[in-house]
């Protein structure tokens, strides 16, 4: 498909988006479309995601993809993905606009089981996407689940693929105790991931409250703690995130499992608004804007913004590796690795604070 690239959408961490419009009149009714690029040195993350993408097609709660292709502009050679535009935002967009800047019940509700319909299928083609959070579920024109950002996604992992173990892929704040500890990513990884979401939607504030990188992750892999599960959530809504916050990846409950929950089984396909009593005026704060991204209600003492991303193409080498391609003996000689090892330049982003959303 020809097209030329139109205003800009957004930056994200593997890519610029814009609006891509059609060189060529056409009968036929296109979507309305945006292009994720990056140049052609760097594009290992979004090669990665168009190949999923593809087999990942038939699914409605997923993001589409209509093509790839290379252009030279200003001089670089890009390579770029034709993606489907998710006018409705993402769900963290949708969070900060609302009342109190949380979603009522209802709209959890519908929201999840979208996410749950996405996660379902991923996993049944022996995926897992490695980095659900709030910024990567868009909402179509109608407020409908698009599961996007594919960039860390990796086939499920199996005895054999000790090699992956060492790779520490996603955001930490959703990151599973198994992940941590372990380096063992599964489909479970993601379902602990949605709970971490869930929750997020109901409070209006990310489910762990640690300003310290090093204390988040001894309370994720070390410490008997699970992220807190909101009070003014329903019984029904309680048991379902207890489900998802269970340690043990293999008696997790699976998105299959889930969907089959009373908290989502109903008929909550409705996306609308929905409008509910105001409680609480005052500010709270959007979900983090980038992995580290810990905001400052969290704690006046220290804030961290780092990217501990790690991809194992030898096209990512400038990515921070935390592993170093080495295990250890022990989860708290790990967790002191994965900290101590972070380096001064990746904890400085001065952009932060502009960053946008990619659609």
């Amino acid at each position: 498909m020809d097209w030329v690239r139109g205003e800009a959408v957004g930056q994200g961490s593997f890519g610029k988006v814009s609006f891509a419009i059609p060189q060529k009149e056409s009968t036929q009714i296109l979507p309305l479309m945006v292009v994720k690029s990056s140049g052609v040195s760097q594009s290992a993350t979004l090669i990665n995601e168009k190949k999923i993408l593809d087999e990942l097609k038939s699914c409605p709660e997923i993001i589409r993809c209509f093509g790839d292709s290379y252009s030279f502009e200003n001089g670089e050679k890009l390579y770029n993905v034709l993606l489907e535009y998710a006018s409705g935002g993402s769900l963290s967009d949708k969070l900060k606009n609302s009342k109190n800047q949380r979603l009522s019940e209802f709209e959890v509700k519908a929201y999840t089981k979208g996410m749950l319909r996405g996660l379902e299928y991923i996993h049944e083609i022996c995926y897992v996407h490695c980095d659900i959070k709030l910024q990567n579920i868009l909402l179509g024109q109608d407020g409908e689940v698009k599961i996007a950002d594919f960039g860390l996604a990796k086939r499920v992992a199996t005895k054999k693929d000790d090699n992956f173990r060492c790779e520490l892929r996603g955001t930490p704040l959703y990151m599973s105790p198994e992940m941590v500890t372990g380096g063992e990513q599964g489909t479970a990884a993601d379902i602990w991931a949605l709970g971490c979401v869930v929750a997020e939607m109901v409070t209006g504030v990310p489910a762990w409250k640690f300003s310290d990188v090093t204390q988040l992750l001894m309370a994720i892999g070390v410490k008997n703690q699970l992220p807190q599960i909101p009070e003014k959530l329903s019984e029904e809504g309680k048991d379902f995130l207890e489900k998802c916050f269970v340690k043990d990846p293999s008696k997790r409950w699976t998105a299959e499992m889930l969907l089959n929950h009373p908290f989502v089984a109903a008929d909550h396909d409705y996306y609308g608004t929905v409008t509910f009593n105001e409680e609480n005026k005052s500010e709270i704060p959007s979900s983090p804007k980038c992995p580290f991204d810990f905001p400052d209600w969290v704690s006046d003492q220290l804030s961290v913004t780092s990217s501990i991303t790690c991809l194992p193409s030898s096209d990512n080498q400038e990515k921070l590796n935390l592993s170093g391609g080495s295990w250890y003996s022990s989860t708290t000689e790990r967790l002191r690795g994965l900290v101590s090892e972070i380096r001064p330049e990746f904890t400085e982003w001065s952009s932060a604070d502009d960053w946008v959303n990619v659609r």
